[in-house]
């Protein structure tokens, strides 16, 4: 059986550290959560694998490593507001509640949004407010957010979720640009987002996020 505390380790010291995740607060946070718990049981003994994982058709828990530079880009601090899109059974959700003051989360599938209500509760995820509906159009309700996280790779970044997004905001996904994942933060400034790339990241796509058919005349 495996023992989840020191596959948790190992995950930490193979996967993240070694991979330009530098700031402690990240790592302490990625250290104390227990993967295991956010991933259907039969997957709870290849939760710490260095992949994505697959937690039901066509949705993904993104990879430990991809997710900890996301995480470390936007650069959660005590006091942020942060809007995690598309919650599955509620990972990354309950890390970012170590590191941001609180969290809002959405999700579409009743049954993962009831997966993670349940896990996040077990795992004491007190700051986080779990919301559903469409993943595109985020949670307006509690907006501005400080932070915004994509739980996938997307096509696109609907303008929906940057005008979530309050002054010196920072959003973080994946973009799919011609099939190639490329890790990007979106950062607003003075009422305009820009964005700039990160890494390449292989990401399975989030649903929901598909640019509109270009016409070729």
């Amino acid at each position: 059986m495996i023992d989840a505390a020191v596959a948790r380790r190992n995950m930490v010291d193979s996967q993240i550290r070694p991979n330009r995740v530098t700031d402690l607060r990240v790592i302490a946070a990625f250290d104390s959560v227990p993967r295991e718990r956010f991933v259907p049981p039969a997957l709870a003994g290849v939760a710490y694998l260095d992949e994505d994982l697959e937690i039901a058709p066509g949705r993904f828990l993104i990879e430990p490593m991809v997710l900890a530079r996301l995480i470390q880009a936007l650069d959660p601090g005590p006091s942020d507001r942060a809007l995690d899109i598309g919650t599955g059974y509620g990972y990354a959700a309950a890390v970012l509640a170590q590191l941001a003051g609180s969290v809002v989360t959405v999700e579409s599938d009743a049954g993962l949004a009831d997966a993670a209500r349940r896990a996040i509760g077990a795992t004491g995820g007190t700051n986080v407010a779990l919301e559903r509906g469409p993943l595109a159009a985020g949670h307006p309700d509690a907006a501005p957010y400080d932070l915004i996280l994509l739980g996938g790779s997307v096509e696109r970044v609907p303008t929906a979720l940057l005008d979530q997004l309050g002054e010196g905001g920072r959003l973080a996904t994946v973009l799919l640009e011609r099939g190639v994942g490329q890790a990007s933060l979106f950062l607003k400034s003075g009422g305009v987002v820009s964005h700039r790339v990160l890494f390449d990241a292989a990401t399975p796509p989030l649903p929901g996020f598909a640019a509109a058919p270009r016409f070729v005349f």
